[in-house]
């Protein structure tokens, strides 16, 4: 079993700490909220004092952090990981950040002779939990293989999505085709409520006809069609509005600054800043159907 050091013991990175201690890793953990040490302590990981503390004799060190501005930090300053790191040491970066900033961490860990990977996460807290979660890897070929049995112990689906930084691209692509489908299924419903036509026959018929996709069957954004739906309590979220809105900005600042024309991807992350600001930030993501329920009306 490997000793790991894992920083950002949150909601996501919390579980995925744990359940590589009970796969019997040997986990060190850090967080500047105390509550996450705790959690991790009384699931039988260790504390860590400081970001080298924990980095300090690993064999895999783990990140979750909230924007790349933090992984820029924790990374490369003077007694951040790459600093800290053993030599052979593999740096996993699970956060959803710029892709820029995700290639330029990986290039510094290069230069300090460290295998890293870039690999976000999709699946939520109950992914997180459950094990369960999918990871888009972006690195060398070598490192994606040191990678894969520390990630296989905490998600079902491990994709190879190219070189440094491609992890990162998968990631908010991928969660901009969700930001929209789910604008789009909200608003089927919005419809069907105008025309008499009740919920649950509206996702009867489109979840077996070319409307079906993830935010429909999975993830059906009103009560009742799949009760396991975060629509069934009260939209306690599984994936915020606040964590929607991040994706979707990264998307946007990645098109602007690549030159692609991405018109239903800006307007979704318009949907979702209006949604926000309306109070929608701790509400799952698929409560925007209430949002535009009672924001959309035409006059």
């Amino acid at each position: 079993m490997a000793t790991i050091g894992f920083i950002g013991l949150g909601n996501m990175g919390g579980p995925m700490a744990i359940n590589l201690v009970k796969a019997g890793h040997q986990v060190k953990g850090y967080d500047l909220d105390p509550s996450g040490l705790e959690r991790h302590g009384a699931a039988g990981g260790t504390g860590a004092q400081s970001i080298a503390d924990a980095t300090r004799g690993a064999d895999v060190v783990i990140t979750m952090l909230p924007a790349g501005q933090h992984v820029q930090q924790v990374y490369t300053a003077s007694d951040g990981i790459i600093a800290a790191a053993a030599a052979g040491a593999l740096l996993i970066d699970c956060s959803t950040i710029d892709v820029a900033t995700a290639r330029e961490v990986a290039s510094a860990a290069g230069g300090a002779g460290l295998h890293m990977v870039d690999a976000p996460v999709s699946g939520g807290t109950v992914g997180a939990e459950a094990a369960t979660l999918t990871f888009m890897v972006g690195g060398s070929d070598e490192a994606f293989a040191a990678a894969q049995p520390v990630l296989a112990q905490m998600g079902k689906t491990i994709v190879h999505a190219g070189g440094a930084g491609n992890g990162q691209a998968a990631k908010i692509c991928n969660n901009m085709i969700l930001g929209v489908s789910m604008i789009g299924v909200s608003e089927a419903f919005v419809l069907a409520e105008k025309l008499g036509l009740d919920h649950q026959k509206l996702f009867d018929i489109s979840s077996t006809a070319s409307g079906q996709c993830w935010s429909l069957t999975t993830y059906c954004p009103v009560p009742g069609p799949v009760p396991t739906s975060p629509a069934n309590r009260d939209y306690v979220p599984g994936f915020s509005t606040a964590m929607m809105m991040k994706d979707l900005l990264l998307a946007q600042d990645a098109a602007t600054s690549n030159g692609a024309a991405t018109p239903m991807g800006e307007r979704a992350a318009e949907l979702y800043q209006a949604f926000n600001d309306a109070g929608g930030s701790g509400k799952d993501f698929s409560g925007i159907v209430n949002y535009l329920r009672s924001n959309m009306e035409k006059p």
